[in-house]
């Protein structure tokens, strides 16, 4: 019996420590659960943000692409519609008649393109072209 009482302060000691240590444990844990999550969060946001930045640019890119295709075609146009007035010009020996003529034809086709054709058709057009573009990137994602 005599061994219990001297044995006491060492088992109490030893049984504190050990809680203290299971404590210290489970808060180490949770340290590291946090920072674990925090981490995930910091790399997500960083990719977030990486992949807004790559879509940005490609539809920069292709918005002064777009934009340049469109200029230059319109010269294309704007020239090979003077071309055809001044030929029409001569065959027509006017001075007049062929810008007439092609100014004409441009008038007709406003008025068809104003009254004949609905919308419909060219929403159906811009669909069709922004699912095999915009969203062609996000359904290879969700495939993966």
């Amino acid at each position: 019996m005599e061994y219990f009482p001297a044995m006491f302060p060492y088992i109490l000691t030893k049984t504190f420590t050990r809680k203290k240590q299971m404590a210290q444990d489970e808060k180490s844990k949770t340290d590291s659960i946090i920072g674990n999550m925090m981490g995930y969060i910091d790399t997500r946001i960083d990719l977030l943000k990486l992949d807004m930045q790559t879509k940005l640019k490609s539809a920069f890119v292709s918005t002064i692409h777009g934009v340049l295709l469109g200029l230059v075609g319109l010269m294309v146009l704007l020239f090979l519609n003077i071309f055809l007035a001044l030929l029409l010009n001569d065959l027509l020996d006017s001075r007049f008649w062929g810008f007439g003529i092609i100014t004409l034809f441009y008038l007709i086709l406003l008025i068809v393109l104003f009254v004949g054709l609905d919308k419909k058709v060219f929403q159906g057009m811009a669909d069709k072209a922004f699912r095999n573009t915009i969203y062609k990137a996000d359904e290879s994602e969700q495939t993966n």
